[in-house]
């Protein structure tokens, strides 16, 4: 990540506020005060999530069709956080979290191209007893904010399969641009599908209101 040093994400990295800024694309504003039950923050995975973490592993809906890698050992899960908490130069995952503190998504970033420190890629997946909600829209937008208040990003992109237009919704409400396809870059369900390649520069970035 070189000069780019992330702040250690001890807590939360914020609650999502967004003010509607006049760039192209940047058209939703979240107003979302603590005491509401659908506001959620970011913080870092704890030993009490390991359970969570396990069903990422175990549960084919956990993550959602799209998102779904198929099943894994979740031993993997639990040291990769008993070596760095998921929180490292080369790739982190955060925890999606009601104002109750309960668990209901991960949140994810890391680096790409060179040099490091200009490029990430994010990604969330979100229980599906919390879909629907905007909650996924509420992560990724502070998780935007943080890495483009704590980082050197001069970018931010986002993959998604061509099929989810849930998504590809929610990062143009958040100012991202659909710069092209990847054909046949993915496998899902049997058949190899395309996916799309959305990217939001630091420029274009409507930041949280503190």
């Amino acid at each position: 990540m070189g000069t780019d040093k992330l702040q250690p994400v001890a807590t939360r990295l914020g609650s999502a506020h967004c003010r509607t800024g006049d760039v192209p694309g940047a058209i939703l504003a979240f107003m979302t005060p603590a005491n509401r039950p659908d506001t959620v923050h970011l913080r870092a995975f704890t030993e009490a999530d390991l359970a969570f973490l396990d069903r990422l592993c175990t549960d084919p809906d956990a993550l959602g069709e799209f998102e779904w890698p198929g099943f894994g050992d979740p031993r993997a899960r639990r040291k990769r956080w008993e070596i760095d908490g998921y929180i490292s130069a080369e790739s982190a995952a955060v925890a999606i979290a009601r104002p109750d503190d309960t668990v209901i998504g991960i949140a994810t970033w890391k680096p790409r191209g060179f040099p490091s420190g200009v490029t990430y890629e994010i990604g969330v997946g979100v229980l599906p007893e919390h879909r629907g909600q905007g909650v996924g829209t509420m992560a990724q937008k502070l998780l935007v904010d943080y890495l483009f208040g704590r980082t050197t990003a001069n970018r931010i992109e986002a993959l998604t399969n061509g099929g989810n237009l849930g998504e590809q919704k929610a990062l143009e409400r958040l100012g991202f641009r659909r710069e092209g396809v990847m054909r046949g870059r993915s496998f899902h369900h049997g058949e190899y599908v395309d996916v799309l390649v959305y990217g939001l520069l630091r420029s274009e970035h409507c930041p949280g209101t503190p």
